[in-house]
């Protein structure tokens, strides 16, 4: 039977093939919420050219290709089974991905849900932590899509922009950083350094006022709550790109500071994403906690698991949606607020419409 409640899952997405990898960093680097480059439409595409030989040898080394759909589907496939035991009232439902940068794209999944013509359609950004660059550049994408296609009629929508704090989701963490500090030594079990590490950020996106280090900051704080402060821990920023300044201390430098301070003992922990991609499987496990560790004379490092499919995560999923379809509220009132010094002109329609589509 047809799906009444439909599960729109955003994410930026990543490359399956290496014969993908082009056109998704072209399709970043035109994209002018996620990064603002003087001359865009030539220098984007250059350094996209540029960049993908060497792209493609990362996503080479980690099996050929980011397993971000197979984990997104997996989580929305669980997370309607769950939902429909929960939620009768609202069932079917389905799951679909849309991703920004790559198939499926956002745009053509908008396509297949009105064809399936569900009676509602939740948008539930698989970000945690809200960044107008990610979170904001998805939304700003659907509200781009409808400026250009008729809006289907008979459809209520409804948005879940950030929750980056929710019980369950900091559980997951917590539970993902347990099983890695159960396999240090026990002598050196209470001095490991919990690194955790966010996709950095333009310091020019942070003084506009985005609100995602402080959304990061609010999730750290609530697993060291949960973990009852049991290590030392810090908070460091990855995957910087281009000269401009950005959120510091880059992770690489964290891990190299401590080791200069004496702390040899650590275990990542990337806070701001719910699936293994290539920052994780890449960055952090093949130049980090291998090559990096070794140069610098860590004498242990592990990497705690992103959320996946752990059963307190899917649990986390089907609650979020659970308590969003029961709640009065279809769009948060934050998510409606613009940066106070935002000077992106989109941002300011995106945010008119959405107030008008979750109206209704």
């Amino acid at each position: 039977q047809p799906a009444k409640t439909a599960i729109l899952m955003l994410n930026m997405g990543g490359p399956q093939h290496t014969d993908q990898v082009h056109d998704y960093l072209l399709r970043i680097m035109t994209d002018r919420d996620m990064i603002q480059l003087p001359v865009q439409s030539r220098l984007g595409p250059w350094i996209a050219q540029r960049r993908t030989p060497e792209v493609q040898k990362k996503y080479k080394e980690i099996g050929g290709g980011s397993p971000i759909l197979k984990w997104t589907e997996l989580q929305g496939q669980l997370m309607c089974e769950q939902l429909d035991k929960i939620s009768p009232a609202t069932a079917p439902h389905k799951h679909y991905v849309g991703f920004r940068y790559v198939n499926p794209l956002t745009e053509d999944t908008l396509a297949k849900i009105e064809s399936d013509k569900p009676e509602r359609v939740v948008l539930f950004s698989q970000y945690p932590q809200y960044s107008c660059a990610t979170s904001g550049s998805s939304f700003n994408s659907i509200f781009s899509h409808y400026r250009d296609n008729a809006l289907p009629a008979n459809i209520k929508w409804s948005i879940i922009d950030r929750w980056g704090t929710h019980p369950l989701l900091i559980k997951t963490f917590a539970q993902r950083i347990r099983e890695e500090l159960a396999k240090f030594v026990e002598t050196k079990r209470n001095d490991v350094v919990i690194l955790f590490t966010a996709h950095s950020l333009p310091l020019k996106a942070v003084n506009r006022g985005d609100a995602y280090p402080s959304e990061i900051g609010a999730s750290v704080h609530m697993v060291m709550q949960e973990l009852g402060q049991s290590n030392p821990y810090s908070l460091a920023w990855q995957s910087k790109v281009g000269p401009l300044p950005w959120l510091a201390p880059a992770t690489d430098d964290a891990i190299k500071g401590y080791v200069k301070q004496g702390r040899k003992n650590f275990i990542l922990v990337p806070i701001a994403f719910v699936n293994e991609h290539i920052e994780t499987l890449h960055e952090l496990d093949i130049e980090y906690c291998d090559e990096l560790a070794k140069d610098v004379g860590v004498e242990e490092i592990r990497r705690a698991a992103a959320p996946n499919d752990h059963p307190l995560f899917i649990e986390a999923l089907s609650s979020i949606v659970a308590d969003h379809l029961k709640s009065a509220q279809p769009v948060n009132p934050k998510f409606l607020m613009r940066c106070p010094m935002c000077t992106n002109p989109r941002c300011r329609e995106s945010k008119k419409w959405y107030q008008q589509l979750c109206s209704h």
